[in-house]
């Protein structure tokens, strides 16, 4: 076989490659009389060639004509400036990318092509052969070791595709509470998108199998404390503990499909220029999602990643946690995109605007510190928080008889009304949920009436024949006033939503929503809005529209969970809804952390995990912030108008 070549770029003439052996071994036997021309051009030359002959205004690294001569088989150009560049970025020669560049064109001029996904992979398994048969790696393959004899190791491909991914949704975990470390979030994103983004895998399914570890490395990381209530009772250790690592598998296959779909959504239909609001739209849409999904579980959004700088924090009150997620996020993704295409105009734009919107946000946030300093006038009314500290072993006998039951939970009682009777004159005593060991089935409370003052607190309710997971309030003579019921239920601990296939230890009603309940004492009147548990984790859920109550009373029980990262993170949520909600909230836990929270998300005084004690305070002045005036979805849909605005900007820019 003939080759000649051309030298249009003299630049070309310092690499010394040999053609002739390449465009051989890239041919059947059919072609050994034949003859193929390859030009060594520039990003000049093979712009204008693409622009009069395939319509296309942009320079390729290869272009093929041919000629349906068996002989004469056609023209090969190449282009150096192209090659350098994406030589530089896969981080090998200039060479090597050149010979695949030659076996791709010399592919085409032999009848294959790719835009078909079938076609593609033929063409590619040729593609990578003919390379190994130069001694040459998989040009398909990221990041891939090549063996002494020159051939690549698949199972350094498998190793790096699933494990650099799953590490980096680990490392993003990291940014949330305790640990704080928000680079780690910001990085780990950053990186996996970049993995993806770098090298878009044809078909949707197989960019979701390449980013899916991420996914499941970020869901395992984050949720994995949940586990932690199957060893927290030896009994029922004893029947849940063989589901530990199914819960783990399922954990990770759920964030696996939650969390790819961002990126699978920016690298498929986005270009460069656009993808970084597509990713940031469509990351919060999986947020809001998040809020539905069976009875939902929005946990840890994004945007906690700021609580340990209230300025930016605070820009919840403005947007929620769904505009500041949507912020962050692309903001990761704008500074991706930027860094790796810094010609593109559109990426340093959908920066610019990101880093504008995070520092607005910051100066709303900044206001709405001082608006809540400033018009802070602390109620009249006295609050006490009792923070039992039991171990769950001790609360409930389970293995004893129920004359032992009985008279354990009567001694409960009385040690819990001695401890929240010690010293002081509060107007109100909170309780945290499943304080009281006895089903509630009548008006009688007889902690409220040994205490002599109201009382909140958490209990199982017997009503119309059905269980609830309550909180009752009950006045200074013993008599219940008023019971609310958990609406948000969680998932495999109070019911079982998949119909039976995975056992619940519970299985509890829900309530019928969001009210506000109010309580007259010697200190005045105070109103609240009643949250159990997980559901202040449902942002703009629990007060309903047009109201104003004093605070939130947010009763629960992270006993399940011991000192464990879930438990700090669920403070977080409780700051969290504070500010966005501007409203303080009064967190009865029953091992900790219980706390007063004020209406700027900050923690005033609280009793730490595993510390028996009570904790008394005056919630301070509530206020009606953008966010709750808007509310949740309303806010959606203008963060995805922004997406779909920031994505068409993008779009135009690109064909411009």
């Amino acid at each position: 076989m003939k080759v000649w070549v051309n030298y249009n770029d003299n630049r070309w003439k310092k690499y010394k490659i040999d053609f002739e052996k390449i465009a051989c071994m890239a041919v059947g036997a059919a072609y050994k009389d034949s003859e193929v021309s390859i030009i060594l051009t520039n990003d000049k030359e093979i712009h204008e060639l693409n622009q009069s002959y395939r319509g296309i205004d942009r320079p390729t690294n290869v272009l093929s004509f041919e000629l349906g001569d068996p002989v004469l088989m056609g023209d090969i150009y190449i282009s150096i400036d192209t090659v350098r560049r994406e030589a530089a970025a896969a981080k090998i020669s200039v060479a090597e990318h050149t010979a695949h560049m030659v076996v791709h064109g010399m592919l085409h001029l032999q009848g294959y092509d790719h835009i078909k996904d079938d076609d593609a992979e033929i063409m590619e398994s040729f593609e990578i052969k003919i390379m190994e048969k130069l001694g040459l790696k998989n040009p398909y393959m990221d990041d891939v070791t090549v063996t002494a004899s020159g051939k690549v190791s698949r199972r350094a491909k498998w190793l790096l595709n699933i494990i650099a991914p799953f590490f980096c949704g680990v490392v993003s975990a990291l940014g949330f509470a305790p640990f704080y470390i928000w680079p780690a979030t910001i990085v780990g994103i950053g990186f996996a998108y970049w993995i993806l983004m770098r090298k878009t895998r044809k078909t949707i399914w197989l960019s979701f199998l390449r980013v899916a570890p991420f996914g499941a490395g970020y869901a395992i990381a984050m949720f994995w404390w949940a586990l932690n209530s199957i060893y927290v009772v030896p009994e029922l250790t004893a029947e849940f503990a063989v589901w530990t690592v199914p819960a783990l598998l399922a954990m990770g296959l759920a964030g696996a499909v939650v969390f790819a779909i961002p990126f699978v959504m920016a690298a498929h239909f986005a270009s460069v220029a656009s993808r970084a609001f597509v990713f940031a739209g469509s990351w919060t849409l999986v947020l809001w999602m998040r809020e539905w999904v069976l009875t939902g579980f929005p946990w840890n959004p994004v945007a906690n990643i700021a609580m340990p700088y209230p300025v930016i924090a605070n820009s919840m009150s403005l947007w929620g946690a769904l505009g500041l997620t949507f912020i962050i996020v692309g903001l990761i993704a704008a500074a991706v995109d930027f860094i790796g295409n810094r010609k593109c105009r559109m990426c340093m734009i959908s920066a610019i605007f990101f880093v504008a919107a995070l520092i607005g946000g910051a100066i709303f946030g900044y206001e709405n510190i001082r608006k809540s300093n400033f018009d802070n006038v602390p109620s009249s009314v006295t609050i006490r928080i009792v923070q039992p500290a039991r171990a769950q072993s001790e609360k409930i006998s389970y293995g004893a008889s129920r004359a032992e039951r009985i008279a354990s939970a009567e001694r409960g009682v009385v040690k819990l009304i001695d401890l929240a009777a010690a010293g002081g004159n509060p107007d109100i005593i909170i309780f945290p949920e499943t304080t009281y060991p006895f089903v509630v089935v009548d008006n009688d409370m007889p902690m409220s009436r040994a205490l002599k003052r109201p009382v909140v607190l958490g209990a199982t309710a017997f009503l119309d024949s059905k269980l609830y997971n309550s909180m009752i309030v009950a006045d200074a003579d013993g008599m219940v006033q008023k019971i609310y019921n958990k609406s948000h239920l969680v998932p495999f601990g109070e019911y079982s939503p998949l119909g039976g296939i995975m056992p619940s230890p519970a299985d509890l009603n829900r309530g019928k929503g969001p009210e506000i309940i109010s309580i007259k004492t010697n200190g005045g009147e105070f109103t609240f809005a009643p949250a159990i548990c997980y559901e202040i984790i449902f942002s703009d859920s629990l007060i309903p529209r047009g109201a104003m109550p004093d605070a939130i009373v947010n009763i629960t029980n992270d006993t399940w969970f011991g000192n464990t990262p879930g438990v700090y993170q669920h403070l977080d949520m409780v700051r969290r809804y504070a500010i966005e909600s501007g409203t303080p909230i009064v967190r009865a836990n029953y091992s900790g952390i219980s706390a007063f929270v004020d209406a700027a998300g900050r923690v005033v005084s609280y009793l730490p995990v595993g510390s028996p004690g009570v904790l008394d305070g005056n919630v301070g002045t509530a206020h009606l912030t953008p966010y709750r005036v808007v509310g949740r979805n309303a806010w959606m849909i203008i963060i995805l108008i922004v997406s779909c605005i920031g994505a068409i900007c993008g779009a135009r820019a690109k064909s411009d």
